[in-house]
């Protein structure tokens, strides 16, 4: 049970970074895809680490958050992405006045 606590401890914690959970210290969202991906890369090792050593739970309880935040991570990295297209590709005030 100890087990299934700290992943979900460390999925909590990267869903914050991805900025789909409230900080309950500041009460914002405060997103950070670079902590997201440290949190996901260290539950990614522990499943390689732990293989063929955990409880049929653990290992679903670990699989299916690691896939839920991969997917979550993606998705906001592709935002961020986008985000990043969309400011680069508006117009500047020295463009405007120049006109």
């Amino acid at each position: 049970m100890q087990f299934i606590q700290f992943v979900s401890m460390l999925s909590n914690s990267a869903m914050q970074h991805l900025g789909k959970f409230i900080n309950p210290v500041t009460g914002k969202i405060e997103k950070s895809l670079e902590a997201a991906k440290a949190t996901i890369d260290l539950l990614a090792m522990f499943k390689e680490k732990t293989k063929n050593n955990l409880t049929r739970r653990e290992e679903e309880t670990l699989n299916n958050s690691l896939a839920n935040l991969q997917l979550n991570y993606a998705d906001e990295a592709k935002r961020e992405e986008e985000k990043k297209k969309s400011e680069a590709a508006k117009p500047t005030s020295e463009t405007k006045n120049s006109s």
